[in-house]
Order: structure tokens, then sequence, then C-alpha cells
């Protein structure tokens, strides 16, 4: 039985950035606090929001030196960072060995290759953040198996225009609508094949 709200994987870093994190969840919220440090340290010292690409080179900087020296561990995190600034929206994954890459559109996770996939179908240079939300919702459903994968609560945040280029949690009617369509588009896709293999 899963407790709503007790499985976070997205958090938000700064005002304008937002992470999102999978693997062990306490090595994930260390890099947040990190992250959050860093973002604030850079306020306090600039009087400005920290630009994403800076963000993501520190951050990756820090996971990096975890492993360089046998006293540490590595993380066992793989993180998404997004972010939105003067220069426009940026979205960037850190893998554990602190290698870290920009994407328009990017999936982590056990079903990442499938998820990318998917998301290269799309064209994020056309659709709305809304429709954004929709065809991501679809995917994430589709990619589930319930017999293998433990039962998960769909969590969605951006930082977009639509946003004020803040990073926060999508509406709750946004939500329910994006789960309502994930679940339809499942669904549909499961009868689908279930006549395919009558004929």
């Amino acid at each position: 039985m899963l407790v709503k709200g007790s499985e976070k994987r997205i958090f938000t870093v700064a005002p304008h950035a937002g992470m999102a994190l999978t693997g062990l969840l306490a090595d994930g919220r260390q890099i947040v606090n990190s992250c959050r440090d860093e973002a604030q340290q850079y306020k306090r010292f600039y009087g400005q929001a920290i630009p994403g690409k800076m963000l993501n080179q520190r951050i990756s900087s820090y996971i990096q030196y975890f492993t360089l020296h046998d006293s540490v561990r590595p993380f066992g995190s793989s993180v998404i960072l997004a972010s939105y600034d003067k220069s426009g929206p940026g979205l960037y994954m850190i893998e554990p060995s602190g290698v870290s890459y920009g994407y328009r559109a990017v999936a982590i996770g056990q079903e990442k290759q499938v998820a990318k996939t998917e998301l290269e179908n799309l064209d994020f240079t056309t659709i709305t953040s809304r429709e954004a939300v929709m065809e991501i919702a679809k995917i994430i459903y589709k990619i589930h198996d319930d017999v293998k994968d433990k039962e998960f609560e769909l969590e969605l945040s951006w930082v977009c225009a639509e946003s004020n280029g803040k990073h926060e949690h999508i509406p709750e009617d946004l939500l329910a609508e994006a789960n309502k369509v994930g679940k339809q588009n499942l669904e549909a896709d499961q009868f689908g094949s279930d006549e395919e293999m009558e004929i």
C-alpha cells in the first residue's frame, strides 16, 4: 500500500530549478541538498539566481568528486536537472559518475531506453507545455509494468513560461487529467493488442 506523497522523487532546488531523481533515495536527497546549497551561495554572493548551466556544472563536479577517493562511495542515484533562466529553458541529466549532458527530452530509471524511444517520436518545439504533460503521462503509463514494477504515483512538475519561469508541481486539475489520459491510453493499447492477437 503506497501512502500518497511518501515516494517523492521531484524536488525544487531553487525558485527557477527543479530536480528529479532515480536510484537510492537517500543519495538523491544528498544531491538535492548540495544543489540547494550551491544555488543559495551563488544568490548570496552574486545577488542573482544561478544559471542552470552553471548549476549543472557544479553539481556534476560534486558528484564526480565522490568517484575519485576510496574513503567515500559514489552516489547511487541519477538525476535530471531542469531550469529556466535568462538564456531560456535547460534540461540536464547527471549520471552517478558525474558525467552530464544537456537534452531537449531525457529519461532515467529502469525503462529509460523505452521511454527515450517514445520521447524521440515527439517534437517538443511544436507542442505546448500542457500537451507535453499529457504525452509524458501516456509514456509513463505505457512503460510501467504492473507485474514487475511496484505501484507508483504519477508525480509531474514543470519549469516553463506557463509557470512564469518557476519550478512547481503541475496544478492538481492538470495532474488528474494527465492520470486519466495515461490510464485511457494504456487501456486502449491493451485492448488493441488483444484484438490483434485474435486476428
